[in-house]
Order: C-alpha cells, then sequence, then structure tokens
C-alpha cells in the first residue's frame, strides 16, 4: 500500500508540474510522449501472436511507432482530428464487443495493432490539446474520469448487486456505474454555477458532452480489462510500481479524452466560448 500510494504521489506532482508551473509546451508535450511510447509498448504486448520472438524489441518498435504518430499528429491539427474521430468510431465498435463477451471474441485479431494505435495517438493528443486551451479544463476532464471512478468504487463496494459486466469486469456494478454518474454530475453543477458563464441551452450542450465523457471513460476501462482478460494478463505493464502499466492508469482516458477535445472543438464552432 506505501509502495502505491508514494508512486501516486510521484505521478500526481510530475503531472500537475507539467500542466501547471509553465506555459511552455515543451514539459507537457515530452510527457505525453513518453506516455504514448509506454502505452504503445504495453498494447503491443496485450496483442495476440503466435510465438514470443524478439517480443520486447518488436513491442519497443511499435511503442516508437506511436511515438511518431502521436508527435505528428501534435503538429498537424488535422490529423489530430482524424485520430479522434476515428478513436470515437473504435469505441462505438467496442461497445458490442463488450457486451458480446465472451460468448464472441473475434475482435481478438491481428486488426487491434491499428486500433490501439490509433487509440493510444488520439488519447495522447486530446489531452495535450485540452490543455493547451487551458490546464483547467484538463483538470476538468480528470475530475471528470476520477470521480466518476471514486463514485462507482464507493457506491459498487456499498449497494453493488447487479454486475455491468460480470465476464468483463466482475466488480463492476450498475449500481456503481449510477454512482459514478451522479459524482460527476455534482462536480458538473459545481464548475458550470461557479465558473461558466453560458445560456441555458449551451449548459445543456455542456452537461451531455460531459456525461457523454463519462460513459466513455468507463467504456474505455471495461475494453482494456477485456483485453487483458483475452490475453490472460492482470496489468499491462510493471512500470509504475503498485499500479501496473501506463494503460492501466490512462484506460479510462483512452475513450475520455478524444470524445471530450472532440465536444469541445464542435462546441466552439458552434461559437460556445468556454
Amino acid at each position: 500500500m506505501l509502495e502505491r500510494i508514494i508512486t501516486a504521489l510521484v505521478l500526481v506532482a510530475v503531472v500537475l508540474s507539467c500542466m501547471f508551473a509553465t506555459t511552455s509546451p515543451y514539459p507537457m508535450m515530452v510527457l505525453m510522449i513518453i506516455a504514448a511510447g509506454v502505452a504503445g509498448y504495453e498494447w503491443f504486448k496485450l496483442m495476440p501472436r503466435k510465438n514470443n520472438n524478439l517480443l520486447k524489441p518488436k513491442a519497443w518498435a511499435f511503442g516508437l511507432l506511436t511515438i511518431v504518430v502521436s508527435v505528428i499528429a501534435l503538429y498537424y491539427t488535422d490529423i489530430a482530428l482524424l485520430l479522434w474521430i476515428a478513436s470515437i468510431i473504435s469505441w462505438l465498435f467496442s461497445i458490442h464487443w463488450v457486451k458480446s463477451y465472451p460468448e464472441y471474441d473475434g475482435w481478438y485479431n491481428p486488426i487491434l495493432y491499428s486500433v490501439g494505435l490509433i487509440l493510444v495517438s488520439a488519447a495522447i493528443t486530446s489531452i495535450f490539446d485540452v490543455w493547451q486551451n487551458s490546464p483547467w479544463w484538463l483538470m476538468y476532464l480528470f475530475l471528470l474520469v476520477w470521480g466518476a471512478d471514486s463514485g462507482a468504487y464507493f457506491v459498487g463496494r456499498k449497494i453493488g448487486k447487479r454486475k455491468l459486466a460480470p465476464h468483463v469486469s466482475p466488480n463492476k456494478s450498475i449500481e456503481g456505474l449510477f454512482g459514478g454518474v451522479a459524482t460527476a454530475i455534482l462536480i458538473i453543477v459545481v464548475v458550470e454555477s461557479t465558473y461558466l458563464d453560458l445560456t441555458l441551452g449551451q449548459h445543456v450542450l455542456f452537461l451531455m458532452l460531459s456525461i457523454l465523457t463519462v460513459f466513455s471513460s468507463v467504456l474505455g476501462d471495461l475494453l482494456e480489462s477485456m483485453i487483458k482478460r483475452r490475453a490472460g494478463i492482470k496489468d499491462s505493464g510493471r512500470i509504475l510500481p503498485g499500479h501496473g502499466g501506463v494503460l492501466d492508469r490512462i484506460d479510462s482516458l483512452l475513450a475520455a479524452a478524444p470524445v471530450f477535445a472532440t465536444g469541445l472543438y464542435v462546441l466552439n464552432l458552434m461559437g460556445v466560448d468556454l
């Protein structure tokens, strides 16, 4: 437990420093590039393969490819937008995969390499884009995801009875999901009433985006749990003592970040000034 707490404190300190300590984009960009490489490496090790020959070199090569794609998208907004859209489409398909597991696992095939490249790169670039918009918007995204996850955990432990996806993540319950959404709504209401000056229609749009982001975060968690279960692996990696791998820590953000970033982009096109 002590190891887990120390790791969490160090992670929080590093992330918050990159977010708020300077307006220079480079610390945050370097953090995102490192996260992309490690997440790509871990994703490769979860994929179906015929043998383990040269597994680590191939995994690092995939991590490097993920970095290259992410860096290109960081510099070219149009490419980043395409990645976000492709990511959202992939997440829509994953709903069927999660619902039909384990009866159907045809999705566990080499196409997941491309899916992972898209999901990780889209998440990394969207997190960076939200940060560039405002560090406080990225903090809001984190609060939504972490708040929903914490609310789901405590409510699920207390009164959770009906399983949300028993074959994918047995500990998650429908009651926990409602608890997570309720926690997120509390965060949304506080932020909207305290910091945003919007019309009624704009408030509704922002509320819809925030709740959609929360549901996306749950899907991200479920998909990574399902892939790990199918691969027969407990944790995506061991780089974070007491926490597993980078994918284990950002699984919810893999889905939530592109949805939130795309939503902010669309709201801006609609003239909603956040």
